[in-house]
């Protein structure tokens, strides 16, 4: 491990030093010398000699010399921080002041045991709510009579989507002239929804692909009206329910309240089916093979609708399943570097659909390798996988082999694993074998024609997988809980508890029970709600509450972010990546996946806020499982947040007189107050402009008292005493000094009560820090480390450099206000100066020169040998103070003053590195898996001209070849080639409009530097031959600087290479996928499985034409839909036909 910088040791004992008043910025010092030639010396002579002719000889400053300015620097530090910083004041203020506050414990085993309590118990009222609507479901639907004749007319609902689609002249039911009584509704604005709601109705979507007016959905929408009485029975139970949502099987959602539906710019691609609660609820975890059929036969239209309806089968599994794709001809193959079954999270299956636009066609089918390969890879017992459902998915254009000898050796007598057959594209092929596998092997057979049809059958096999579930009846009515996911109608970060809703009808008496699933009911929980049950600003700034499900993904954690990019894709992050990963956070996500209880102390490393830095810290661990659900909860606390302070303000005439130096009148006197933006009371205006939402405070305090019900009083009485104790700092320690004889643009005290005090007040206007102290980089920073924290102002390397003419760029020094009180040590506050860079860069050279009198520099005789120093011979020797995550701080060189806040290796690679390679820095790699990223620019780039089948001559001698598919394939390519120029042309990357089109999300690299184990001073060479460059390095004691002498490079062919700190985006979604697979993380999957039940019908497998269509039919149709009908955007499909009861 390395040592952070509060362990490089603390002050040296004796009198405390005396600060360098500075006269502010006088004239600076002259030139030195001119550059003198290098002499170059062996190498193991650390301290060669610079030496001209005819000039004064200048040696490389020896050790002690260096070591002997470090002292000075350090010094002056010390010095100016305990003058300004007020560390010693604020503790005895607090000590003054010990009557009116209260020193309270956190007791980590007793604060996750009641968090998880509460979560318990809100959770627990979704699960009766959930309850009561899928039995009235199954209820309602088993009392209702199918109507074959229902009209549009008869049907009265909200259609979510109908203002949209008025809007818009092109819709579907505009140009239809459609006859369904759509609602019209009132709306009203609700915090809770963020939305528009309407209490007393519910609001329907159905998918864009789905005919509304067809008998099944009219009858959907009839049974499921009867569902509003008991969503509006929900919610007057309780109040807090959010959405409430029943997702059908035919794609109909009704959900409550009623609210506009939030319809994308282009086509919306929303169904309920595609969700991620949805396809939790409606089967048990997968394991999946997809085969797909690459022989010659298959090009052109065929292979694009194969490579596509694969896609979309990716989109139907979960984090709770397994999959792999191969393609087959007379081999099979995996598709990607995948040769095993993987988990289906979103990072593997980008690997999958990236993968599958390679395939290529070639070659004769060979249905025996496909499904050898496919029940190879479902019996490999050595990986992680579901161990629940297992399926394969064939894709083919047809063939007429039935390779009964091979589900003869690996599937039957048992039949356990599922075969699904897809005949994809128009073809003359015999589908009876296709048929036949799937009848044979419990599965189903479906037909692809065209690319309207394979949303919806590309996710019907969820049907035959939900019988199980549907026969084993109440043994299987058990609520999940998801996974972390964006909520589709803006409420932000959801989990949805969801129940699977049963088809409980029967044809007649003594029939068998009806094996279909109606559909899956969900209730939303939304995760601020969940967070609001968590300790509030009682944890410190650096103490948090985390939550992790069975996959070892955070429900909570304070770097979970909301995601704005694509609200399809899942929000999975693992415990591991929201921190950085080491062996006891492994061992703590293994022990909470397990359900277990634990607590364990572990040295670990946290990144900063600003991502800048890592800091080696120490955490308390305490975890235990949330009962009832698949979730555990965790605690993290520093061992200095064990305690913290309660304000204990009865004296309102004491309220009253701290209360007024929150008011904008005292802030000349007493500086200026910035308060944490914290719901402090209910009827508070929030603003992200503090002095507005100061504004806001003041005057509802005018109005209400700190004791008041509708305000937390913890929050409101520890604001008012830090207000208090900050203004005594005003007067002990800052009102009567001169900032400027030190060169200080403001000092201020930042408390975890939410006060912010910068003087004097005109310091306030290039205050850049959130005033959220616990949201605060350099806050957070200074508690987790001893001594003065450093924080120059940050610099990207594309922006433009600072600017200095107006004299206010400053850096930031912090420190911690550390309290010893009845035995208990916490640290409340920090407290800190902001540095005038230019001034402090001058006072550098002084402090690291030879001057022996403040205004008179040291000059060399002409017969003398003089050492350099970094004042005299700034032109030859170059000095720099760098911060421990790398970044530029202070440097002799002015050309470099605005380049402070940089990383080192962008002002001087060469050095850098040498200060990385002799271990005076360590770097830490990770990765930010919910970054965003714009879309790449759409062209051809990458992308392949469509794949088209050429016939050998001995094809068109044969004639049979002509009434085969090759042939019929090859038309197609034609005609199409015909009316579509651009079909033979290369596929664009992307569609407009598309999905992938839109900003998504990407994984970004991000490395950090911070202080190595070196520990003391240190001397080395850059050796690079007529280019080598000397140079010291030593940490400054109780700071996070590093102190950095060497001689300024002679020449640029030792440019080696540069460290790179700035964030980059990872094109191959981060490390190696390939590798990662192979070291899967811990993980469970759902407690219950339902993938056999001995009762099930499987009759019911699918239907199609088997008679070979004819040539002069199938030519006269195609001519007629491409040359007399207009194209159609959206092809629409019927809900299935099974659907009907």
């Amino acid at each position: 491990m390395a040592v952070p910088a509060r362990t490089c040791g603390a002050s040296r004992p004796g009198p405390a030093p005396t600060a360098l008043p500075w006269p502010g910025r006088g004239p600076r010092p002259g030139p030195g010398a001119r550059r003198p030639l290098l002499l170059l010396l062996p190498p193991l002579l650390l301290l060669p000699l610079l030496a001209a002719p005819g000039a004064s000889a200048y040696s490389f400053p020896q050790q002690h010399t260096m070591q002997h300015w470090a002292r000075r620097l350090e010094q002056e530090i010390d010095g100016v921080m305990r003058i300004f910083g007020g560390v010693q004041q604020l503790r005895e203020i607090y000590k003054d002041n010990r009557n009116l506050f209260e020193v309270q414990e956190n007791e980590p085993q007793k604060l996750v045991e009641k968090v998880a309590g509460d979560i318990e118990s809100l959770l627990d009222r979704k699960v009766q709510a959930l309850k009561r609507l899928a039995d009235a479901a199954e209820n309602f639907q088993k009392a209702h009579r199918w109507q074959d004749n229902i009209k549009e007319e008869d049907i009265l609902y909200y259609d979510a989507k109908a203002d949209a689609e008025l809007d818009d002249p092109e819709s579907e039911d505009v140009e239809r002239g459609s006859k369904v009584s759509t609602l019209r509704l009132d709306f009203v604005e609700d915090s809770n929804f963020k939305n528009k709601v309407n209490y007393s109705y519910t609001a329907v979507q159905i998918p864009t692909d789905i005919y509304k007016g067809s008998t099944v959905i009219l009858n959907e929408l009839n049974w499921t009206e009867a569902l509003e009485n008991v969503f509006i029975e929900n919610r007057r139970q309780d109040p807090t329910l959010l959405w409430q949502v029943f997702g059908s099987a035919t794609g109909v959602t009704r959900y409550y309240p009623a609210t506009p539906w939030r319809a994308p710019k282009k086509i919306d691609l929303y169904d309920v089916r595609r969700r991620p609660w949805y396809i939790q609820g409606a089967s048990s975890p997968k394991d999946m093979v997809i085969i797909v059929d690459v022989s010659g036969s298959v090009s052109g239209l065929t292979l694009k609708l194969m490579k596509t309806s694969v896609c979309e089968m990716l989109d139907t599994l979960s984090d709770d399943d397994y999959v792999n794709v191969a393609s087959f001809n007379e081999k099979a193959q995996p598709v990607s570097c995948f040769t095993h079954l993987v988990q289906a999270n979103v990072r593997n299956k980008k690997v999958f659909k990236e993968a599958v636009q390679g395939m290529v066609a070639k070659g004769t089918t060979g249905y025996k390798a496909g499904f050898e390969y496919a029940f190879d890879q479902l019996q490999n017992s050595n990986i992680t996988r579901a161990n629940c459902n297992k399926m394969i998915m064939m894709f083919t254009d047809g063939g007429e082999d039935r390779v009964q000898d091979v589900f003869e050796k690996y599937n039957w007598p048992n039949r356990t694993v599922r075969v699904f057959t897809f005949s994809v594209g128009q073809h003359n092929y015999d589908v009876t074998p296709l048929q036949w596998m799937a009848c044979a092997n419990k599965g189903y057979y479906f037909e692809i024609p065209s690319i309207g049809a394979i949303r919806i059958n590309t996710q019907e096999y969820l049907d035959v997988l939900g019988r199980p579930m549907v026969l084993a009846g109440k043994e299987a009515k058990q609520v999940q809980w998801t996974n972390v996911y964006e909520d589709a109608l803006g409420l932000g970060l959801v989990v949805t508890g969801t129940l699977p809703v049963f088809n409980l009808t029967q044809d007649g008496p003594g029939e068998k029970k009806n094996q279909l699933i109606l559909g899956v009911m969900g209730i939303d929980v939304a995760l601020n709600d969940i967070k609001r049950l968590t300790p509030n600003y009682t944890l410190g700034a650096n103490g948090y509450v985390f939550a992790i499900d069975l996959n070892g993904y955070v429900l909570l954690h304070p770097n979970l972010k909301s995601q704005t990019t694509n609200f399809r894709e899942p929000v999975t992050l693992d415990f591991l990546d929201a921190e950085l990963e080491d062996e006891n956070k492994e061992e703590i996500r293994r022990s909470m996946i397990d359900g277990n209880k634990g607590h364990k102390q572990i040295r670990t490393l946290v990144k900063s806020l600003d991502e800048r830095y890592v800091d080696e810290v120490v955490r308390n661990y305490t975890w235990v499982p949330i009962r009832s659900t698949n979730y555990s909860l965790g605690l993290v606390l520093p061992p200095y947040s064990t305690f913290y302070l309660q304000a204990n303000l009865s004296d309102q005439i004491l309220q009253v007189k701290y209360f007024e130096f929150l008011l904008p009148s005292s802030f000349e006197s007493e500086g200026h107050v910035f308060i944490a933006p914290r719901e402090y009371c209910k009827d508070l205006n929030a603003s992200d402009n503090n002095t507005e939402f100061l504004k806001n405070f003041i005057e509802l305090m005018e109005k209400v008292t700190p004791d008041s019900k509708q305000c937390n009083n913890f929050l409101l009485h520890n604001l008012i005493l830090d207000t208090g104790i900050t203004q005594q700092l005003v007067e002990r320690a800052w009102r009567d000094q001169d900032l400027n004889t030190y060169s200080l643009l403001a000092v201020f005290a930042a408390t975890d009560g939410g006060i912010t005090r910068v003087f004097p007040n005109k310091a306030a206007e290039d205050w850049t820090e959130n005033p959220e102290p616990f949201n605060a980089s350099f806050y957070r920073r200074s508690l987790d480390n001893h001594g003065y924290v450093f924080k120059p102002p940050h610099q990207d390397a594309l922006l433009r450099p600072l600017e200095l003419e107006n004299d206010t760029v400053g850096i930031l020094v912090s420190t911690a206000v550390e309290l010893s009180l009845g035995g208990h040590t916490l640290r409340p506050a920090v407290v800190g100066v902001k540095l005038d860079l230019e001034a402090w860069a001058e006072k550098f050279k002084v402090l690291a020169s030879n001057r022996t009198h403040q205004d008179q520099p040291q000059k060399c005789g002409p017969n003398s040998h003089c050492e350099m120093d970094c004042e005299v011979n700034n032109e030859d020797l170059l000095c720099v103070l760098i911060d421990d995550g790398g970044f530029l701080v202070l440097s002799n060189q002015n050309h470099q003053w605005d380049q402070v806040g940089r990383f080192f290796s962008e002002v001087d690679a060469n050095l850098m590195l040498a200060l990385y390679n002799n271990s005076f820095y360590t770097r830490k790699e990770s990765y930010d898996y919910q970054a965003a990223c714009a879309p790449q620019p759409p062209g051809n780039l990458g992308a392949a001209p469509r794949g088209v089948f050429v016939p050998t001559i001995a094809d068109f001698l044969n004639l049979a070849w002509w009434t085969s598919a090759a042939a019929w394939s090859l038309f197609q390519q034609l005609l199409y080639g015909l009316i579509y120029h651009s079909w033979f042309q290369a596929d664009p990357a992307e569609a407009e409009g598309s999905p992938e089109a839109r900003e998504s999300s990407c994984v970004m690299k991000q490395t950090q530097y911070y202080f190595g184990s070196v520990n003391a001073s240190y001397n080395a060479i850059i050796d690079c031959g007529n280019c080598s460059r000397l140079f010291h390095a030593q940490r400054l004691t109780n700071t996070n600087l590093l102190f950095v002498v060497a001689e300024k490079p002679l020449c640029s062919q030792c440019e080696a290479g540069r460290l790179l700190q700035k964030e980059t985006h990872c094109p191959a979604d981060g490390p190696e996928q390939c590798e990662l697979v192979q070291r899967p993380r811990y993980r469970r999957g759902p407690h219950i499985c339902f993938d056999y039940n001995a009762t099930e019908d499987t009759s019911d497998c699918g239907r199609g034409a088997s008679f070979p269509p004819s040539l002069g039919v199938l030519v006269s149709l195609q001519l007629l839909l491409l040359l007399g009908l207009p194209p159609r955007p959206q092809p629409q499909v019927h809900a299935h036909a099974s659907r009907r009861v």
